[in-house]
């Protein structure tokens, strides 16, 4: 079986990735993360009622906004226009803003802490 991502499920099994995720009230919570799942089904997954994803991870929405510490975003794949063009459209981009629908779980991102963006 194949994942989102196109990675082999086979593959991957009993590989769980370590991610903290930290709410908007500054609570982290440390979750398991199956490789070739997006981030934004991790986080949403794992009850972060604050990471809307209206969209579904369709990259139309920019409600998963996340920030990736610096050590992990060249372990991501680069961004794209329409992503980029999403971030712009919002006040609280910076160098680490990214839409976690856009983010594959692998296992470079063992130990990532993310951060869910404000949305005021």
């Amino acid at each position: 079986m194949k994942h989102r991502y196109g990675m082999n499920a086979a593959a991957v099994e009993g590989k769980l990735v370590d991610i903290v995720v930290q709410d908007r009230a500054g609570n982290a919570r440390a979750v398991k993360a199956e490789p070739g799942m997006s981030l934004m089904e991790v986080i949403r997954d794992n009850a972060f009622d604050e990471l809307m994803a209206l969209c579904g991870g369709s990259c139309s929405c920019a409600t998963c906004h996340v920030y990736i510490q610096p050590a992990f975003l060249a372990a991501l794949p680069p961004m794209s226009e329409l992503e980029n063009d999403l971030l712009d459209g919002g006040d609280r981009r910076d160098e680490g803003s990214r839409l976690a629908c856009q983010i594959p779980i692998t296992p470079a991102l063992d130990g990532l802490r993310v951060v869910i963006a404000s949305d005021d």
